[in-house]
């Protein structure tokens, strides 16, 4: 019985290698989202001689925004892999990030959840910079929902403090 026991369990660990092929297309995914910088990039820098100050300024929020979830992307990519698949062995690399040491399931939440403030605090930015031509229902909805994830953010954040806090005693 006990021999039958330890082949469930190493199954079990085992199983834990079906989320490799997400993180992969997941750096499919960050391919696709970096060519889509580019030509938002070159379209901009094609129309700046033609474009107003509000709409260059769009451009660039739009990058901002791409830029961000790219950055979303990387820290589900790498700190999901490390925190839930199997250990990354870059010690002592020069580009190693300080984050990745420092990584565990909750922070990784918070992580992600102050990731996606900032990128729904861009998209508001952009409907308030183009206000004259947001429908005002969209953007209260886009109030609305930047709320709760800022909400959700504060309440995991707070969490994962007294979580931390009760571990240490």
């Amino acid at each position: 019985m006990k021999r039958i026991e330890n082949a469930v369990e190493q199954v079990i660990f085992a199983s834990r290698w079906i989320q490799v092929p997400l993180y992969v297309g997941l750096i499919g995914a960050s391919i696709l989202y970096a060519y889509k910088f580019l030509v938002e990039f070159a379209h901009l820098v094609v129309e700046t001689p033609e474009i107003s100050e509000e709409h260059l300024m769009l451009g660039i929020l739009t990058l901002v925004d791409i830029t961000m979830v790219l950055n979303l992307l990387v820290m589900v990519i790498i700190g999901g892999y490390a925190t839930f698949v199997s250990h990354i062995d870059i010690e002592g690399h020069e580009d190693h990030p300080d984050w990745l040491d420092k990584i565990d399931a909750g922070t990784m939440k918070v992580k992600l959840a102050t990731a996606l403030v900032s990128i729904s605090g861009i998209h508001l930015l952009k409907g308030f910079i183009n206000i004259a031509n947001t429908d005002p229902e969209h953007l209260k909805w886009q109030l609305a929902i930047h709320g709760m994830f800022l909400v959700s953010a504060i309440l995991l954040a707070y969490t994962e403090v007294v979580l931390k806090k009760s571990h240490a005693h």
